[in-house]
């Protein structure tokens, strides 16, 4: 089985308690990949598939983009449509359609420490030569900061060249270290991804951080792609706290959830 805990067998008496179920029992589906196609909307076999779900369990979304994004890819009465709504892996977080919690990175380190790593990052790129360097080296999100020593602007090829460059002298492997040891104080968590950027983001602020809103269910079931080692889905995947099932695609989540909850 691709779950990560078995999930209980399904008994008639489960069946038949529906009640119950819905009340103690929660899934949480990652958006992109999971739900949908990634970057991509959702389709109306979905919509209907979570309609139906919805009458046997208590559903959410856990994604890490922002609402915005999750209305553009899930429809814009997405608040409706799910019992939960996790956005930025639950530093925006609705239950029923009402805003539960917020966070945000600025909030929690304060000020004077987002201007000490503000400070550093620009400083410590003052001092390094790239092959090209260009604007943005800092965004500012709500759960994050994203920094790119080439700089957001550069154009797909000044891009593909920094990726090169990167690989040959661990421009960002280089420099987390460095920030490891500097800001050892704030409990920060460095992730490299993507070509040109890492983030950064105080530690636990995974997806694992939208559990703290559902800790009254007996079961807590997580459905998403990216559930390897260094994807976004693998700590909430593997916390204790779950159960965790491995999708490759929207398909592929229908067809384990109609196995569970026939």
């Amino acid at each position: 089985s691709r779950a990560k805990t078995a999930a209980p067998p399904v008994t008639m008496a489960a069946q038949t308690d529906a009640a119950k179920s819905k009340d103690k029992v929660i899934c949480l589906f990652d958006v992109d990949g999971t739900l949908t196609p990634a970057r991509k909307e959702v389709s109306p076999e979905m919509l209907a598939f979570l309609a139906d779900l919805r009458t046997k369990v208590t559903i959410g979304f856990v994604g890490g983009s922002d609402l915005k994004k999750q209305e553009e890819q899930l429809g814009k009465d997405v608040l409706s449509m799910f019992d939960y709504c996790f956005s930025e892996n639950g530093l925006m977080a609705f239950k029923d359609g009402v805003k539960i919690g917020q966070q945000s990175i600025a909030t929690h380190l304060g000020e004077d420490n987002l201007q000490r790593l503000i400070n550093w990052v620009l400083a410590y790129l003052s001092n390094i030569t790239l092959p090209c360097k260009r604007g943005t080296f800092i965004e500012f999100r709500a759960g994050m900061l994203n920094v790119s020593p080439v700089g957001r602007n550069c154009s797909q090829e000044e891009r593909d060249a920094f990726e090169i460059y990167d690989g040959e002298h661990n421009i960002r492997s280089t420099m987390v270290t460095a920030m490891k040891a500097e800001f050892a104080d704030l409990n920060l968590t460095f992730s490299i991804g993507g070509q040109i950027s890492f983030d950064v983001f105080p530690q636990g602020w995974d997806k694992t951080f939208a559990l703290q809103f559902v800790s009254e269910f007996e079961e807590i079931h997580f459905f998403g792609d990216k559930t390897h080692e260094g994807g976004n889905d693998y700590e909430i995947y593997e916390d204790s706290r779950t159960i965790g099932h491995a999708v490759t695609c929207p398909d592929d989540t229908m067809k384990i959830c109609a196995e569970i909850w026939p």
